[in-house]
């Protein structure tokens, strides 16, 4: 009977003992990755942005000339293709805001397009020329027949950055 109890308690710790190491190696196998953004012009924190879809909203508010300091977050549509001077961000499927960085200090990578960032700075509705625009679709790559085709001015939602972070 002693060699029966023995045997039991043997087998009882055994399960035990697996059954808890088995879920510290599932606890332990999926290691936590770090987000880790690269940061352009002034430092800035990740914390308080709205979302684009926000910023959209106070735009729509707005008045030409009106101005909103703000931080948000979207992704890149579009980057200059010459120097990475100015971003396309939308702010939904037909809007975007057209970002330039403040006092024309710093320049985004040119194979930034499609990354998440996190901007800092001026929101302000503005009237565009048409030869800024065009200037814009050259600087884009577009054809002479696609830059023929600017012939009137714009209404847009514009931001100037003085901080990006872009996550890598």
């Amino acid at each position: 009977m002693k060699y029966v109890i023995s045997f039991c308690l043997v087998i009882l710790f055994g399960f035990t003992a697996c059954k808890e190491g088995k879920k510290a190696a599932n606890e332990t196998s999926e290691p936590k990755q770090e987000v880790v953004y690269e940061s352009f012009g002034e430092k800035i924190a990740l914390d308080n942005a709205i979302t684009s879809e926000e910023l959209l909203a106070k735009f729509k508010t707005m008045k030409t000339g009106d101005t909103i300091n703000v931080k948000f977050a979207s992704s890149i549509k579009e980057v200059c293709s010459k120097k990475g001077c100015w971003m396309k961000l939308p702010l939904n499927e037909e809007t975007e805001t057209m970002v330039r960085f403040k006092d024309y200090g710093f320049f985004m990578p040119l194979d930034s397009q499609g990354k998440e960032v996190v901007l800092n700075g001026k929101a302000f509705v503005q009237e565009t020329s048409v030869e800024e625009l065009q200037h814009y679709a050259e600087d884009a790559g577009k054809t002479k027949e696609e830059i023929a085709k600017i012939t009137e001015p714009k209404k847009e939602f514009t931001f100037e950055a003085d901080g990006v972070l872009m996550r890598k």
